[in-house]
This record gives structure tokens, C-alpha cells and sequence, in this order.
């Protein structure tokens, strides 16, 4: 082949340049598309330390192991509950005395980097870490299918697994699931007493109908119903809970919830997702809390998600478990009387695709 003349040169170098510039055109919009379609939020207030408080944690993961960590938030995010999880970390900010001292451990599964740079661009000051769930791929050949779609997903089962996920140092947990607001200080939530070797608290509610929550096969089985034998088995709502997890370790209680997720895929002996483990291995067995830290239900029942009132008494933990979320409703013209609390802490700049949450 003859040597190309300069002209031909200089044409083909062209061609190469606008060709390699289209494709990175072309990839920045791709980018670009992605991006537009996630949801966007607003900064939030800073809230500060009280005197008494001890020094503001640095933002970011490094303070997780930090003695000054009053208290220890665990949540899961996802793009799906995001806008939920943002309202909750926004409420236990603003109503804590010491908002500088907290903790906030989030476990993920998916986007992290974005999920990351939205906290943070939201909360600058936050002291928090992301961690992969990396058991779920385990928890998807454990899970079986349920009443709701959004109750199947694994990153549903990573309260579970937190003794695993974070570090050692964070012995004291608060689970808060992202469905909720605060109105009251978090702080008083964590400090709440637990006797020697019990890992778990939560409110209990003994007045609901607790065989309701497994199916007439696994009373029929007395093999399986003789493990409430002897225990006060009274329900409770897994979405806030104050864990021990040294203790949970020192229990096996992954392991339990494992091995009761393994008989369901054998046998159907619950229907309603990630709760009846739970149950089953510590009904029972928690240390009570007062009702006022979670008053929930406010998402109406599994299948219509319609409105509902408070339960008596004070209020200190509002909870929209349920079919229906706050902010699907608000967004739709629909919504309940009490979505009106929810509201206040939005952080929602702009509205992403409509993403299923059912």
C-alpha cells in the first residue's frame, strides 16, 4: 500500500477524533439520562451539639469506632425507600440533643456511590458508613415469596445480618426502619435498659392475634408450635428495634433466623416476609419497650394500605408501616390525615421515574 499523503493523514486523524468524540458525547448523555432519572434532594439543616454533648464526630466513615459515638442508627437504603430514609435520617437530627454524636451506619446493595453522595450532599456533616450486604445473594436462595412484592427483597432481611455487616465496636444499635420519623430524642430510644442476655428490644403488642402470623399447618405441627412453649409469645414490629449485638453473635440468632427461613422453603409455615423469623426465634424473649417508640401501622394493612388513626397515648416514633407510604400518597393527591407529620421532612428536589414499591 502507497504511504498516505498528508492531506489524507490530517483527514483520517480528523474522522478519528470526531468519531472517539461522538462516543464519549453519546456516553455523557447516557450518564447523564441515568442520572436525571434518580431522585435529587436538598440540603438539610445543621443542627449542633448541645453543650453537654461530647465533641461533634467527623463527617464521614472514619468516626464509626469513635468513643465520642453516643449513639449507633442502623438503616438500609435503596434508590426505592430513598426519599423515606432521608425524611428518617432528617427527624432523628433534628429532635436528638447531641445531632453531632450520631452514628449512622446504612447498609445497600446497589448504587452505592450515588446512594453515598446523596447522604452526603444532603447531611455534609454526617457521620456515616455505607456497607454492601454482602450475604444477599445467600438471603435471595433463603427467601420465599409473600403477601408483597417489596416484602421479598433481600436487602428487607438485612436487620438480620447486622451483626455481621458492621463492625464490632458498635455493640448498641438502634434499627430504624426508612418508613418512619422521630419526634423525640433517639438518644432516649438507645439508652433504654436490657437485661442480661437478652439481645433485642422493641415495643411488644400482646392484644394482636399471634397465631395469625403462621399458617394452620405449623400450629397443626407440634413439632414445630412446641417452640412457644413456655414463652410469653407477644408480636412486635421488627422496623424499630434496639439491638445487642455482641449478644446476638454470642446467641447464634442469624443462624436461628437462617434455619427457620430454610423449613419455609420446605414447608409453608408463615406468610409474611422477614417478621416470622423474628418472631419465632424472639418472641418472647425481648425486653419490652413503651409504645410511643413506634407508632405504627400508619401505612394501612398489607394489601390497601388505607388510612389510620394513632394508637393512645404519647407519641415519640411515628411509623408508616404497611402497603402505603407518605410520600406515594402525597405525591398521588391522596393523602391520610397523618401523612400531614410526614411531610415536614422531605427533602425531595426532584422526582425520579415512578419506581414500584408495592
Amino acid at each position: 500500500m502507497p504511504p498516505l499523503s498528508f492531506s489524507s493523514s490530517l483527514l483520517l486523524l480528523l474522522a478519528i477524533l470526531l468519531s472517539s468524540s461522538s462516543r464519549a458525547t453519546a456516553a455523557a448523555a447516557e450518564s447523564d439520562g441515568a442520572a436525571s432519572r434518580m431522585p435529587s434532594f436538598r440540603e438539610a439543616p445543621q443542627f449542633y451539639n448541645a453543650p453537654s454533648c461530647p465533641p461533634p464526630l467527623p463527617a464521614g466513615p472514619g468516626a464509626a469506632c469513635s468513643p465520642n459515638a453516643l449513639v449507633h442508627v442502623a438503616m438500609t437504603l435503596d434508590v426505592a425507600y430513598l426519599r423515606g430514609s432521608m425524611a428518617a435520617v432528617l427527624s432523628v437530627l433534628q429532635h436528638t440533643g447531641c445531632p453531632q454524636s450520631v452514628f449512622f451506619h446504612f447498609v445497600a446493595s446497589s448504587a452505592a456511590d450515588y446512594l453515598r453522595a446523596t447522604v452526603a450532599g444532603s447531611f455534609p456533616s454526617l457521620a456515616f458508613q455505607i456497607y454492601p450486604f454482602a450475604d444477599e445473594p445467600r438471603v435471595a436462595g433463603l427467601i420465599s415469596t409473600s403477601i408483597r412484592a417489596a416484602l421479598d427483597r433481600p436487602l428487607n432481611y438485612a436487620r438480620s445480618y447486622l451483626a455481621r455487616v458492621l463492625p464490632g465496636c458498635a455493640r448498641r444499635v438502634v434499627y430504624l426502619d426508612s418508613d418512619l420519623v422521630l419526634v423525640d430524642d433517639v438518644a432516649s430510644l438507645a439508652s433504654i435498659p436490657l437485661p442480661d442476655g437478652v439481645a433485642l428490644a422493641a415495643p411488644e403488642y400482646c392484644n394482636a392475634n399471634f397465631t395469625s402470623y403462621f399458617t394452620a399447618t405449623f400450629w397443626a405441627n407440634p413439632a414445630l408450635s412446641v417452640v412457644f412453649e413456655g414463652r410469653r409469645a407477644c408480636y412486635f414490629n421488627t422496623g424499630v428495634m434496639v439491638m445487642e449485638l455482641d449478644r446476638w453473635r454470642d446467641g447464634g440468632h442469624t443462624e436461628q433466623i437462617e434455619e427457620w427461613m430454610e423449613l419455609q422453603k420446605r414447608m409453608r409455615i408463615y406468610e409474611l416476609g422477614s417478621l416470622p423469623p423474628f418472631l419465632l426465634v424472639f418472641a418472647g424473649r425481648i425486653a419490652a419497650v413503651e409504645h410511643r417508640w413506634n407508632q405504627h401501622g400508619l401505612g394501612g394493612d398489607n394489601y390497601r394500605g388505607l388510612c389510620r388513626d394513632l394508637h393512645l397515648g404519647p407519641v415519640s416514633l411515628l411509623h408508616w408501616s404497611g402497603k402505603g407510604k407518605p410520600w406515594a400518597r402525597l405525591d398521588a393527591g391522596r393523602p391520610c390525615p397523618l401523612d400531614a407529620l410526614w411531610a415536614p421532612y422531605d427533602l425531595l428536589l426532584r422526582a425520579p421515574f415512578a419506581i414500584d414499591d408495592s
